[in-house]
């Protein structure tokens, strides 16, 4: 049985690019913006269904059979990564990626590694590509909010923590980083009476 997985491309990831261009009325219609989605996407991944919004397009594409192999040496690069080897993390990384190139985590681990090189233009269509296999997490949002900082694009990187901040309104670190950039958060809300705040535990 052939295992599918979905995509999600943000618009407001993609202006002023090839593949933002999706998102206005294109001469060559829905044909044009599936030649521009497969370009994107590269050649292993096969698109099995494309369904176009106003802000976002939702991408269903056959898995990478290697999925499980991808996904260990991945973990080993990270690992790597962490132990000071940063470098040769990285080809580990590309190494995954070629298994599998729609493993989110493996994206997201290598934009965080090229984020620490300070290669941030390169970290940041690494870590936009996790996205759209991840969906969004308060933690990719604040890397992709650290890399927009770093090459000064400080208007993107308000608007993912701003989208964070939407996920988690009580999150401290979301709100200081939002204030550091200039823009006041609204009001922490209050929980409700009664309820009890549940700790998520570390991962």
């Amino acid at each position: 049985m052939v295992r599918t997985q979905v995509l999600t491309i943000a618009r407001d990831d993609h202006i002023g690019d090839t593949v933002g261009a999706i998102f206005l009325d294109l001469e060559g219609g829905e044909q044009e913006v599936a030649r521009r989605v497969r370009e994107y996407l590269g050649g292993k991944i096969h698109i099995l269904k494309l369904e176009l919004k106003r802000d976002r397009a939702i991408v269903e594409v056959q898995a990478s059979p290697f999925r499980d192999e991808a996904a260990r040496l991945g973990d080993a690069a990270s690992d790597l990564a962490r132990k000071g080897a940063p470098r040769n993390a990285l080809a580990m990384f590309k190494q995954a990626l070629e298994l599998d190139p729609l493993s989110g985590r493996t994206l997201h681990e290598m934009g965080i590694t090229l984020l620490e090189l300070k290669r941030p233009a390169e970290a940041l269509p690494i870590l936009r590509r996790a996205r759209e296999m991840l969906g969004d997490s308060v933690e990719l949002l604040r890397t992709l909010a650290r890399v927009c900082v770093a090459i000064e694009r400080i208007p993107t990187a308000v608007g993912y923590l701003e989208r964070a901040l939407e996920m988690e309104p009580r999150n401290r670190m979301v709100r200081r980083e939002l204030m550091a950039l200039g823009r006041r958060p609204p009001p922490t809300p209050m929980p409700l009476p009664g309820s009890a705040t549940v700790r998520r535990p570390r991962h």
